[in-house]
């Protein structure tokens, strides 16, 4: 099963996947013991219920073998930020990535490095779309609009 496309995730169950992310799988108690130890002072109940969301939601999967239920992520935090972005350039800009990618940059300071990995990911993306025909001169890779 995999994550429905219509539940998100909340701040305080992207915690417990952080957790789930950084620490490995663990039990509720687990989880409430790593969280705390980040400055969230949940109850055992709250982190339960977070974790059964999730679980619900099919972002975890439970190991029932053991006397209590040891979590993990079914998602890796690249796919969620990948799901949420593409929510989000859907909802705000109408589909469209390239309004969302341009504010993600623009006005933050990259390393070296991360200029040279951007760089290689637009002459990759730039090779691949060489073959493909544009249909618009204006707008590569779009359609013209239909007046």
């Amino acid at each position: 099963m995999s994550p429905s496309r219509d539940k998100g995730v909340s701040d305080a169950e992207l915690d417990v996947l952080k957790s789930l992310w950084d620490d490995g799988p663990g039990t509720p108690r687990d989880v409430l013991h790593r969280l705390k130890g980040r400055g969230r002072s949940w109850a055992y109940t709250t982190v339960q219920t977070l974790l059964m969301r999730l679980f619900d939601k099919g972002f975890v999967s439970s190991d029932k073998s053991a006397r209590a239920h040891v979590f993990s992520a079914r998602v890796t935090r690249d796919e969620l930020l990948t799901r949420e972005l593409g929510d989000l350039a859907t909802r705000v800009c109408g589909g469209e990535a390239t309004p969302l990618m341009l504010n993600l940059v623009k006005g933050r300071r990259f390393r070296p490095d991360e200029i040279r990995d951007f760089r290689e990911l637009l002459d990759r993306l730039a090779t691949e779309a060489e073959g493909a025909p544009y249909a618009d001169a204006r707008r590569p890779g779009r359609a013209p609009k239909k007046r």
